[in-house]
């Protein structure tokens, strides 16, 4: 039988981003817990402690550190935007729009009553201003209205982490299409008082649509088309930026006996993602990246700029596909991806019959 895992009460947030320190971990490693959710929210008279710290910040498929059990602190993030060319599927180029120098933007990790300065710097090299919208923020455009900076210029503001949850942020700077279709999203996690209970991995996937033509002035390379947008017709839709960026020597890894944690988010700028990994079960969803948890589910509807946190137990070995069950988009257009699981067999749960 699969153990459900069950949410902590609260509402938490700690965050990180890449021109802050940018670890490579792979999934954090902790005991498996249980616990209580409630509905009740934290006050907002919650006082962050201590001198600001730079906050600590991680890449995907990677997340920074757990909370934990901590009071609210004091933090600064530093971001960068810049617009750099990369592979986005098989030896094509793409100008890609970036926070951080990668798609999508690093895993921000807070928890409730923290205060966040967040610092935006817009590469000099970049040819269009860039903003901040943090779904996470509550204020004139989630930072936007105060961070739009343009080429070489850096803006700044400070916030209060008041509302658990996992939330997209993203460039607002119009054409705002544009910005997150070339890959300006990432997520932010606010924890809750006490932290979430604790997994044995936790790893960051993130869907995004691109649409795509050759540049006028460059063969080799491909940059926005914003006709294929409007139609909503993208050439890939992809988990993390890339195609195969899950696969192969990519993979993310797990044992037989551990419990896995996806936080899972869409920048869309159109599509809605229905998130599933074939031969598992979510043993808990938190819906929409919020405080209702539901159980046993077995695809989840995550809505463009949204997410959800998904919670299973590895039971059996194997290599387990991550899609977008809207299958034409995993099988024709890269929304796939893999876990792999290893351990010890076990013929209760699941036998090849020969």
């Amino acid at each position: 039988m699969k153990k459900h895992l069950i949410i902590l009460a609260g509402a938490a947030m700690l965050f990180g981003m890449t021109s802050c320190k940018q670890v490579s971990k792979s999934g954090a490693k902790s005991s498996s817990n249980n616990g209580t959710y409630s509905q009740s929210m934290p006050s907002v008279d919650m006082v962050a402690e201590g001198e600001p710290q730079e906050a600590e910040v991680t890449a995907a498929p990677n997340v920074p550190a757990p909370v934990g059990d901590r009071g609210p602190k004091k933090w600064i993030v530093n971001l960068e935007t810049t617009e750099t060319q990369a592979e986005i599927a098989d030896g094509k180029m793409y100008t890609f729009w970036t926070f951080n120098h990668t798609v999508p933007g690093s895993f921000i990790r807070v928890r409730v009553g923290d205060e966040v300065t967040l610092n935006l710097k817009n590469a000099e090299n970049s040819v269009l201003p860039h903003n901040i919208d943090l779904h996470a923020v509550t204020g004139p455009g989630g930072g936007a209205a105060v961070t739009t900076s343009a080429p070489g210029q850096t803006t700044s503001f400070t916030f209060k982490a008041l509302n658990p949850g996992l939330y997209v942020y993203h460039c607002a700077a119009p054409p705002v299409p544009m910005h997150i279709g070339n890959g300006m999203y990432g997520l932010i996690l606010v924890e809750p008082e006490g932290g979430l209970p604790k997994v044995d991995r936790e790893y960051y996937v993130m869907q995004g649509d691109f649409y795509t033509k050759v540049s006028a002035t460059n063969p080799n390379l491909l940059e926005f088309d914003n006709d294929k947008a409007v139609a909503e017709q993208p050439d890939y839709v992809l988990f993390n930026g890339k195609k195969g960026s899950l696969l192969g020597n990519n993979m993310i890894e797990a044992n037989v006996g551990e419990t896995v944690r996806i936080f899972v988010g869409n920048g869309g700028p159109n599509l809605t993602s229905s998130f599933h990994v074939i031969g598992e079960i979510f043993d808990n969803v938190y819906l929409e990246g919020g405080s209702t948890i539901s159980h046993n589910i077995q695809t989840t509807m995550i809505p463009a700029g949204g997410a959800a946190i998904v919670e299973f137990k590895c039971e059996v070995p194997g290599e387990f596909v991550l899609v977008d069950h809207s299958l034409s988009r995993a099988f024709n257009k890269g929304a796939i991806g893999k876990l792999v699981v290893r351990g010890d067999k076990n013929h209760t749960v699941f036998q090849e019959n020969k």
